[in-house]
């Protein structure tokens, strides 16, 4: 893997991934040079055909035969107590960064399943140590999120009529541009509790910054 770029995917369980419209088989058509799977996720990642290099978390859920398969191939373990404070998804942001990761690909199950996991998962994309890298994305739920951090303008590939929503999740977001929509933004404040960036209408590619602030784009899928 080159010094300037370090691609790592997180693949979280829960059920079978979700995958981005147009994607071909995860793990093969895809340039990662590190696939991280967080517990029950090394199940979900060899069912959609990744090639996990490290296994995180107390391993309380992945099966069997998923943790035969990760002492069969040499897979890099990162075990933890059941009685720990972080998720198995944040231990595994964690280490993806302390791998030198640059850009970051989250895949979680297609179903939302608990929201509270869910949510859980989402949080975790707004550790500050993240504005390092120059994307961070996750596909899951029925929606693509791209998560811009302050200072890291994105140019983000949705389709024209494409459905989207800005959202501060992770607390206030000034200075907020986007170009590139039925509705756009020119220095805008965003707060958890306002709907200013609910339900916008993508003309094709969008430009996303945001000066001040984690900013969340949720992409519906087609």
């Amino acid at each position: 893997m080159g010094a300037s770029r370090c691609s790592v995917v997180i693949v979280i369980g829960g059920g079978p991934l979700e995958r981005p419209p147009g994607a071909g088989r995860p793990g093969h058509d895809t340039p990662f040079d590190l696939v991280i799977a967080a517990d029950s996720g090394y199940d979900a990642a060899l069912a959609a055909s990744f090639a996990p290099t490290h296994l995180v978390g107390d391993l309380d859920s992945i099966s069997d035969a998923g943790r035969e398969h990760a002492e069969q191939h040499g897979v890099v373990l990162h075990r933890h107590p059941a009685d720990k404070e972080a998720t198995d998804t944040a231990l595994a942001v964690a280490l993806a960064l302390d791998l030198g990761a640059t850009e970051l690909t989250v895949f979680g199950p297609a179903d939302a399943g608990r929201l509270d996991h869910l949510l859980g998962s989402i949080a975790v994309l707004g550790e500050p140590r993240l504005a390092g890298c120059t994307s961070v994305t996750a596909h899951t739920a029925g929606a693509s999120l791209h998560v811009i951090h302050p200072g890291r303008p994105q140019r983000l590939a949705l389709t024209p009529h494409c459905t989207f929503s800005l959202l501060a999740l992770h607390g206030d977001c000034g200075g907020v541009d986007l170009s590139g929509a039925t509705w756009n933004l020119t220095d805008a404040d965003l707060s958890a509790t306002r709907s200013l960036g609910i339900s916008n209408v993508a003309l094709g590619p969008i430009t996303v910054r945001s000066r001040t602030g984690v900013l969340t784009v949720v992409a519906a899928r087609p």
